[in-house]
């Protein structure tokens, strides 16, 4: 375990607002989350001006090792021992789901911005939970729809054996079904720890689908992208959870012609490329993911809410403040204007990539040029579908 704490010092007697950053600082998401995303919590804190607003903030920091059990552990001795008021980012389902628990248990904030499962926001929704960026269901019906109109009307799919892999698996499905394509099968690997994925991949060509899709993330897609091209796959391959730091990990020539979902890309309006360069003394050597750039975006949003509020009741009440944060309307330069649903669903739009050639790069990171965009109000699931209990029949 990792503990970073930064102290931005106010007014004597001020109560002090915790942060906790749980992310993955070792291991397959530790470049789409990981030191990142603590640097972009930071950069809220800068950009909010909490010293000049007479706010006294801590931030610290954790490596859940993709355990939930592991993460239930310092969540717990975060709040019950060091006095932690929220926590964030959290790249992994499994252990996003178990935190969410215990945030309810001890009535904290929780702003997930890592995790892809939509149960977050679903039959798992609580009070004190926000689900920020991305989930299944958007990168589903983005990026799985897309394809099967394509011409891909069959597909086979090699699935994380963990929360997050089941959930885009089942949500994939769905979307590929109701356009009218097929799910020929599934293998299911070890989460984590898998490297090679040979006899995953020979499964695959065999069920004779046309695309294979990949319903992981992070270090296991850049490996089963590489090894499928290695191996001479027949089919296309569609990374349905892919960052831009797994496509700077391929290079273009490897990763060209791909399509992908996000709702954050760095080089997209002036709005995200003035937070981009504000954040690059602390990154200097990466561009954010949708996860880094979504910690900024939710931590300015509490910050925000917190000040309104005074530090002291945010501190007293999360469920509170999370009704206070659903009532107030989101804007950053990460994402621009946004809202959020009475079952914690973060609107925002998606955007539908496709990764340029390296003729079409004109420089570092510039990687993507943009197919489509769908609404916020239509990226994610019907509020009225997810199970939540907090949305009234």
């Amino acid at each position: 375990m990792a503990l970073i704490g930064t102290t931005v010092p106010a007014r004597a007697q001020t109560p002090t607002l915790k942060i906790g950053v749980l992310t993955d600082l070792s291991g397959p998401y530790k470049d789409i989350a990981g030191p990142v995303a603590v640097a972009c919590v930071r950069q809220a804190l800068e950009d909010f001006g909490v010293a000049g607003k007479g706010m006294n903030v801590e931030v610290v920091s954790a490596d859940h090792q993709n355990k939930a059990d592991i993460g239930v552990s310092v969540v717990k001795q975060w709040i019950d021992r060091d006095g932690v008021d929220m926590i964030t980012e959290v790249a992994n389902s499994g252990v996003g789901l178990a935190v969410a628990g215990v945030a309810r248990e001890k009535n904290k904030v929780y702003l997930n911005c890592g995790a892809a499962t939509s149960d977050l926001t679903g039959v798992q929704c609580n009070p004190n939970t926000i689900h920020w960026v991305y989930d299944t269901y958007m990168l589903a019906k983005s990026t799985g729809s897309a394809l099967v109109k394509a011409g891909g009307s069959s597909w086979y799919f090699i699935t994380a054996d963990y929360a997050f892999g089941k959930a885009l698996l089942r949500d994939t499905s769905q979307f590929i079904t109701a356009a009218g394509g097929k799910v020929l099968g599934s293998a299911t690997y070890p989460f984590p720890g898998t490297t090679d994925f040979s006899s995953f991949l020979i499964e695959a060509q065999a069920s004779g689908a046309k695309v294979l899709g990949l319903a992981s993330a992070g270090a296991d897609t850049i490996n089963q992208i590489k090894q499928a091209q290695e191996f001479g796959l027949k089919m296309t391959v569609a990374g349905l959870l892919v960052f831009i730091s797994d496509i700077h990990a391929l290079g273009l020539d490897a990763a060209k012609g791909l399509v992908l979902t996000s709702s954050f890309y760095w080089d997209h309006d002036d709005r995200t490329r003035a937070f981009s360069n504000r954040l690059k003394p602390k990154a200097p050597s990466v561009r954010p993911t949708m996860v880094q750039a979504g910690t900024y975006s939710a931590t300015l949003h509490y910050l925000k809410v917190a000040a309104a509020m005074g530090v002291a009741q945010a501190k007293a009440d999360g469920a509170a403040t999370v009704e206070r944060m659903k009532a107030m309307p989101t804007d950053d330069d990460a994402f621009g204007p946004g809202s959020i649903r009475a079952d914690g669903r973060c609107l925002h739009p998606s955007f539908l990539w496709q990764v340029k050639t390296p003729a079409e790069s004109r420089g570092p990171w510039d990687y993507y040029k943009l197919l489509d965009t769908t609404p916020a109000n239509q990226a994610f699931r019907p509020l009225g579908e997810g199970g939540c209990a907090l949305v009234k029949a």
